[in-house]
Protein backbone atom coordinates (compact mmCIF):
# COMPACT_ATOMS: atom_id res chain seq x y z
CA UNK A 1 0.00 0.00 0.00
CA UNK A 2 1.21 3.71 -0.51
CA UNK A 3 2.45 5.42 2.26
CA UNK A 4 -0.12 8.30 1.27
CA UNK A 5 -3.04 5.62 1.92
CA UNK A 6 -1.97 4.60 4.98
CA UNK A 7 -1.46 8.35 6.35
CA UNK A 8 -4.81 8.87 4.88
CA UNK A 9 -5.94 6.22 6.79
CA UNK A 10 -4.14 7.34 10.22
CA UNK A 11 -5.47 10.65 10.01
CA UNK A 12 -9.31 9.68 9.28
CA UNK A 13 -8.56 7.62 12.33
CA UNK A 14 -7.93 10.30 14.29
CA UNK A 15 -10.38 12.27 13.24
CA UNK A 16 -13.03 9.39 14.46
CA UNK A 17 -11.38 9.47 17.98
CA UNK A 18 -12.07 13.33 18.09
CA UNK A 19 -15.00 12.76 17.12
CA UNK A 20 -15.96 10.39 19.69
CA UNK A 21 -14.97 12.76 22.03
CA UNK A 22 -17.69 15.59 21.30
CA UNK A 23 -20.24 12.59 20.69
CA UNK A 24 -21.47 12.98 24.71
CA UNK A 25 -22.40 16.49 23.73
CA UNK A 26 -24.62 15.56 20.40
CA UNK A 27 -28.10 15.44 20.61
CA UNK A 28 -29.20 11.20 20.59
CA UNK A 29 -31.01 11.51 17.69
CA UNK A 30 -28.43 12.86 15.65
CA UNK A 31 -25.89 10.52 16.68
CA UNK A 32 -28.20 8.11 16.12
CA UNK A 33 -28.19 9.02 12.67
CA UNK A 34 -23.99 9.88 12.16
CA UNK A 35 -24.14 6.02 13.24
CA UNK A 36 -26.25 4.34 10.77
CA UNK A 37 -24.60 6.62 8.45
CA UNK A 38 -21.35 4.77 8.89
CA UNK A 39 -23.00 0.98 9.30
CA UNK A 40 -24.06 2.24 5.87
CA UNK A 41 -21.45 3.31 4.57
CA UNK A 42 -19.88 -0.12 5.54
CA UNK A 43 -22.63 -2.40 3.60
CA UNK A 44 -22.77 -0.44 0.72
CA UNK A 45 -18.50 -0.20 0.21
CA UNK A 46 -18.53 -4.35 1.12
CA UNK A 47 -21.46 -4.68 -1.55
CA UNK A 48 -19.83 -2.71 -4.16
CA UNK A 49 -16.48 -5.01 -4.15
CA UNK A 50 -19.32 -8.30 -4.95
CA UNK A 51 -21.44 -6.04 -7.19
CA UNK A 52 -19.98 -3.48 -8.60
CA UNK A 53 -15.84 -4.25 -8.93
CA UNK A 54 -16.22 -8.59 -9.86
CA UNK A 55 -19.77 -8.45 -11.55
CA UNK A 56 -21.76 -10.38 -10.03
CA UNK A 57 -25.38 -9.77 -8.45
CA UNK A 58 -26.07 -10.55 -4.72
CA UNK A 59 -29.16 -9.96 -3.44
CA UNK A 60 -28.43 -11.81 0.06
CA UNK A 61 -26.37 -8.88 1.98
CA UNK A 62 -28.55 -8.55 4.48
CA UNK A 63 -28.20 -12.48 5.67
CA UNK A 64 -24.68 -11.73 5.98
CA UNK A 65 -25.26 -8.31 8.29
CA UNK A 66 -27.95 -10.69 10.63
CA UNK A 67 -25.04 -13.38 10.56
CA UNK A 68 -22.70 -10.77 12.23
CA UNK A 69 -25.05 -8.67 14.11
CA UNK A 70 -26.74 -11.74 16.38
CA UNK A 71 -23.08 -13.57 16.78
CA UNK A 72 -21.72 -10.20 18.19
CA UNK A 73 -25.13 -9.76 19.80
CA UNK A 74 -24.77 -13.05 21.68
CA UNK A 75 -21.30 -12.42 22.37
CA UNK A 76 -21.73 -8.98 24.45
CA UNK A 77 -25.10 -9.65 25.78
CA UNK A 78 -26.05 -13.67 26.43
CA UNK A 79 -22.22 -14.50 26.96
CA UNK A 80 -21.16 -10.71 27.99
CA UNK A 81 -20.98 -11.68 31.61
CA UNK A 82 -18.85 -14.41 31.40
CA UNK A 83 -16.96 -12.73 28.98
CA UNK A 84 -15.94 -9.22 30.29
CA UNK A 85 -14.25 -10.56 33.37
CA UNK A 86 -11.42 -12.63 30.92
CA UNK A 87 -11.03 -8.96 29.25
CA UNK A 88 -10.36 -7.14 32.57
CA UNK A 89 -14.04 -5.82 32.44
CA UNK A 90 -13.22 -3.58 29.73
CA UNK A 91 -15.56 -3.30 26.64
CA UNK A 92 -13.15 -1.52 24.14
CA UNK A 93 -11.74 -5.06 24.45
CA UNK A 94 -14.48 -7.40 24.23
CA UNK A 95 -16.75 -5.20 21.39
CA UNK A 96 -13.81 -5.96 18.86
CA UNK A 97 -13.51 -9.24 19.21
CA UNK A 98 -17.53 -9.62 19.19
CA UNK A 99 -17.15 -7.66 15.80
CA UNK A 100 -14.25 -9.72 14.33
CA UNK A 101 -16.24 -12.94 15.51
CA UNK A 102 -19.43 -11.61 13.72
CA UNK A 103 -17.57 -10.60 10.66
CA UNK A 104 -15.60 -14.11 10.67
CA UNK A 105 -19.45 -15.93 10.82
CA UNK A 106 -20.80 -14.16 8.18
CA UNK A 107 -17.48 -14.56 6.13
CA UNK A 108 -18.20 -18.14 7.01
CA UNK A 109 -21.40 -17.80 5.54
CA UNK A 110 -20.36 -16.34 2.64
CA UNK A 111 -18.26 -19.21 1.86
CA UNK A 112 -20.67 -21.93 2.65
CA UNK A 113 -23.29 -20.13 0.14
CA UNK A 114 -20.28 -18.69 -2.54
CA UNK A 115 -18.66 -22.00 -3.11
CA UNK A 116 -21.19 -24.12 -4.17
CA UNK A 117 -23.67 -20.89 -6.08
CA UNK A 118 -21.30 -18.77 -7.64
CA UNK A 119 -20.60 -20.93 -10.58
CA UNK A 120 -23.93 -19.35 -11.00
CA UNK A 121 -24.39 -16.17 -13.01
CA UNK A 122 -26.78 -12.80 -13.07
CA UNK A 123 -30.28 -13.90 -11.97
CA UNK A 124 -29.52 -17.41 -11.34
CA UNK A 125 -26.69 -15.96 -8.14
CA UNK A 126 -29.21 -13.53 -7.45
CA UNK A 127 -31.98 -15.97 -6.76
CA UNK A 128 -29.83 -17.85 -4.57
CA UNK A 129 -28.49 -15.27 -2.50
CA UNK A 130 -31.93 -14.13 -1.65
CA UNK A 131 -33.03 -17.53 -0.90
CA UNK A 132 -29.65 -17.58 1.62
CA UNK A 133 -31.27 -14.06 3.08
CA UNK A 134 -34.53 -15.49 3.44
CA UNK A 135 -33.61 -19.12 4.84
CA UNK A 136 -31.36 -16.58 7.76
CA UNK A 137 -34.29 -15.40 8.78
CA UNK A 138 -36.26 -18.17 9.54
CA UNK A 139 -33.72 -19.75 11.23
CA UNK A 140 -33.24 -16.90 13.74
CA UNK A 141 -37.15 -16.82 14.23
CA UNK A 142 -36.75 -20.21 15.41
CA UNK A 143 -33.74 -20.40 17.40
CA UNK A 144 -34.58 -20.00 20.80
CA UNK A 145 -30.73 -19.29 22.08
CA UNK A 146 -31.08 -15.77 19.97
CA UNK A 147 -34.50 -14.86 21.04
CA UNK A 148 -36.51 -16.59 18.54
CA UNK A 149 -38.99 -14.54 16.37
CA UNK A 150 -39.11 -11.91 19.48
CA UNK A 151 -35.12 -11.16 18.98
CA UNK A 152 -32.99 -9.59 21.36
CA UNK A 153 -32.95 -6.65 23.30
CA UNK A 154 -31.33 -4.87 25.94
CA UNK A 155 -27.85 -5.04 24.13
CA UNK A 156 -25.34 -2.40 25.42
CA UNK A 157 -25.55 0.96 23.73
CA UNK A 158 -24.52 3.83 23.47
CA UNK A 159 -26.84 5.37 26.07
CA UNK A 160 -24.86 2.92 27.88
CA UNK A 161 -21.55 5.21 29.30
CA UNK A 162 -19.48 2.13 29.21
CA UNK A 163 -20.16 1.13 25.86
CA UNK A 164 -21.04 4.32 24.41
CA UNK A 165 -17.27 5.58 23.46
CA UNK A 166 -16.03 2.16 22.03
CA UNK A 167 -19.16 2.07 20.26
CA UNK A 168 -19.24 5.36 18.85
CA UNK A 169 -15.37 4.85 17.87
CA UNK A 170 -15.76 1.40 16.19
CA UNK A 171 -19.17 3.05 14.05
CA UNK A 172 -16.75 5.88 12.83
CA UNK A 173 -13.63 4.15 12.28
CA UNK A 174 -15.39 0.73 10.40
CA UNK A 175 -16.56 2.70 7.19
CA UNK A 176 -12.35 4.26 6.86
CA UNK A 177 -11.02 0.71 7.47
CA UNK A 178 -13.70 -0.55 5.33
CA UNK A 179 -12.84 1.20 2.07
CA UNK A 180 -8.94 1.31 2.78
CA UNK A 181 -8.81 -2.61 2.71
CA UNK A 182 -11.60 -2.61 -0.23
CA UNK A 183 -9.26 0.32 -2.11
CA UNK A 184 -5.98 -1.68 -1.14
CA UNK A 185 -7.06 -5.43 -2.55
CA UNK A 186 -8.82 -3.99 -5.95
CA UNK A 187 -5.12 -2.03 -6.58
CA UNK A 188 -2.94 -4.54 -5.22
CA UNK A 189 -1.97 -7.55 -8.09
CA UNK A 190 -4.49 -9.76 -6.78
CA UNK A 191 -7.06 -7.46 -7.06
CA UNK A 192 -6.69 -7.13 -10.87
CA UNK A 193 -8.15 -10.42 -10.93
CA UNK A 194 -11.77 -8.84 -9.75
CA UNK A 195 -11.35 -6.14 -12.37
CA UNK A 196 -10.28 -9.08 -15.28
CA UNK A 197 -13.44 -11.00 -14.31
CA UNK A 198 -16.02 -7.89 -14.28
CA UNK A 199 -15.12 -7.40 -16.67
CA UNK A 200 -15.11 -10.22 -19.36
CA UNK A 201 -15.38 -13.37 -17.37
CA UNK A 202 -14.56 -15.73 -20.59
CA UNK A 203 -11.59 -14.28 -21.48
CA UNK A 204 -10.18 -13.94 -17.64
CA UNK A 205 -11.08 -17.76 -18.13
CA UNK A 206 -8.85 -17.63 -21.27
CA UNK A 207 -6.17 -16.16 -19.89
CA UNK A 208 -5.66 -18.94 -17.01
CA UNK A 209 -7.34 -17.18 -14.00
CA UNK A 210 -9.39 -18.70 -11.88
CA UNK A 211 -12.54 -16.89 -11.80
CA UNK A 212 -14.51 -18.68 -9.40
CA UNK A 213 -11.62 -18.78 -6.51
CA UNK A 214 -11.86 -14.48 -7.07
CA UNK A 215 -15.63 -14.51 -7.27
CA UNK A 216 -15.83 -16.62 -3.76
CA UNK A 217 -12.98 -14.26 -2.59
CA UNK A 218 -14.94 -11.30 -2.85
CA UNK A 219 -17.96 -13.30 -1.15
CA UNK A 220 -15.96 -13.90 1.90
CA UNK A 221 -14.29 -10.61 2.47
CA UNK A 222 -17.81 -8.64 1.24
CA UNK A 223 -19.23 -10.81 3.44
CA UNK A 224 -17.02 -10.16 6.69
CA UNK A 225 -17.98 -6.36 6.74
CA UNK A 226 -21.60 -7.33 5.90
CA UNK A 227 -20.99 -9.17 9.39
CA UNK A 228 -19.12 -6.42 10.71
CA UNK A 229 -21.94 -3.84 10.00
CA UNK A 230 -24.84 -5.93 11.53
CA UNK A 231 -22.30 -6.06 14.67
CA UNK A 232 -21.94 -2.38 14.74
CA UNK A 233 -25.89 -1.91 13.78
CA UNK A 234 -26.71 -4.53 16.72
CA UNK A 235 -25.31 -2.27 19.55
CA UNK A 236 -26.13 1.31 17.81
CA UNK A 237 -30.28 -0.07 17.94
CA UNK A 238 -29.85 -2.13 21.19
CA UNK A 239 -32.79 -3.99 19.54
CA UNK A 240 -32.61 -7.05 16.76
CA UNK A 241 -35.20 -8.90 15.04
CA UNK A 242 -35.37 -11.22 12.01
CA UNK A 243 -37.47 -9.40 10.14
CA UNK A 244 -35.14 -6.53 10.61
CA UNK A 245 -32.75 -8.36 7.70
CA UNK A 246 -35.83 -9.02 4.84
CA UNK A 247 -35.48 -9.08 1.39
CA UNK A 248 -36.07 -4.65 1.60
CA UNK A 249 -32.77 -4.81 3.86
CA UNK A 250 -30.82 -6.14 1.03
CA UNK A 251 -32.65 -4.08 -1.52
CA UNK A 252 -31.85 -1.06 -0.04
CA UNK A 253 -28.05 -1.95 0.18
CA UNK A 254 -28.00 -2.87 -3.42
CA UNK A 255 -30.18 0.64 -4.48
CA UNK A 256 -26.97 2.55 -2.38
CA UNK A 257 -24.68 0.45 -5.04
CA UNK A 258 -26.48 1.42 -7.92
CA UNK A 259 -27.53 4.80 -7.29
CA UNK A 260 -23.98 5.73 -6.50
CA UNK A 261 -22.52 4.01 -9.32
CA UNK A 262 -21.49 0.62 -9.97
CA UNK A 263 -17.96 0.11 -9.32
CA UNK A 264 -17.00 3.58 -8.03
CA UNK A 265 -15.33 4.15 -4.20
CA UNK A 266 -16.58 7.55 -3.72
CA UNK A 267 -19.62 7.34 -5.88
CA UNK A 268 -21.16 4.80 -3.75
CA UNK A 269 -19.82 6.21 -0.09
CA UNK A 270 -22.05 9.70 -1.08
CA UNK A 271 -25.25 7.84 -2.19
CA UNK A 272 -24.94 5.67 1.47
CA UNK A 273 -24.76 8.51 3.29
CA UNK A 274 -27.51 10.58 0.85
CA UNK A 275 -29.84 7.56 1.40
CA UNK A 276 -29.40 7.19 5.05
CA UNK A 277 -30.00 11.05 5.48
CA UNK A 278 -33.07 11.11 2.98
CA UNK A 279 -34.58 8.04 4.66
CA UNK A 280 -34.66 9.73 8.16
CA UNK A 281 -35.99 13.35 7.10
CA UNK A 282 -38.56 11.81 5.50
CA UNK A 283 -39.71 10.03 8.50
CA UNK A 284 -41.38 13.53 9.21
CA UNK A 285 -43.93 12.52 6.66
CA UNK A 286 -45.46 9.44 8.52
CA UNK A 287 -47.72 6.52 6.57
CA UNK A 288 -46.42 8.45 3.44
CA UNK A 289 -42.53 8.00 3.49
CA UNK A 290 -42.01 5.35 2.22
CA UNK A 291 -43.82 6.32 -0.70
CA UNK A 292 -41.99 9.67 -0.93
CA UNK A 293 -39.06 7.09 -1.09
CA UNK A 294 -40.01 5.13 -3.78
CA UNK A 295 -41.19 7.99 -5.75
CA UNK A 296 -37.39 10.03 -5.34
CA UNK A 297 -35.53 6.59 -6.07
CA UNK A 298 -37.29 5.99 -9.18
CA UNK A 299 -36.97 9.55 -10.36
CA UNK A 300 -32.90 8.99 -9.63
CA UNK A 301 -32.99 5.99 -11.71
CA UNK A 302 -34.88 7.93 -14.59
CA UNK A 303 -32.60 10.84 -14.70
CA UNK A 304 -29.43 8.86 -13.54
CA UNK A 305 -29.49 5.61 -14.47
CA UNK A 306 -25.54 5.50 -14.75
CA UNK A 307 -25.59 6.75 -11.31
CA UNK A 308 -25.42 9.84 -9.21
CA UNK A 309 -21.85 10.54 -8.77
CA UNK A 310 -19.95 8.82 -11.80
CA UNK A 311 -17.44 11.62 -12.54
CA UNK A 312 -14.57 10.33 -14.81
CA UNK A 313 -12.61 10.92 -11.67
CA UNK A 314 -14.20 8.55 -9.51
CA UNK A 315 -14.00 6.07 -12.39
CA UNK A 316 -13.11 2.57 -11.40
CA UNK A 317 -9.54 1.35 -13.27
CA UNK A 318 -9.49 -0.92 -15.95
CA UNK A 319 -7.66 -4.17 -15.51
Amino acid sequence: MPPKSQLCLLAALAVAGVATAFAGRMDPYFLDVLLSVGVSVVLAASLNLINGFTGQFSLGHAGFMAVGAYTAATLTKTLGAKLLPLVGGQPWVLLPLALFAGGLTAALAGFLVGAPSLRLKGDYLAIVTLGFGEIIKVILQNVEFVGGALGLNGLPTTLNPAWSGVIVFATLAAPMLTVYVVWGLLNSTYGRGFLAVADDEVAAEAMGLNTTRYKITAFVVGAFFAGVAGGLYAHIKGTLTPGGFDFNKSIEIVVMVILGGMGRHVGVILAAVLLTVLSETLRKFGDYRMILYSLLLIVLMLTRPQGLFTWPLWKRKAA
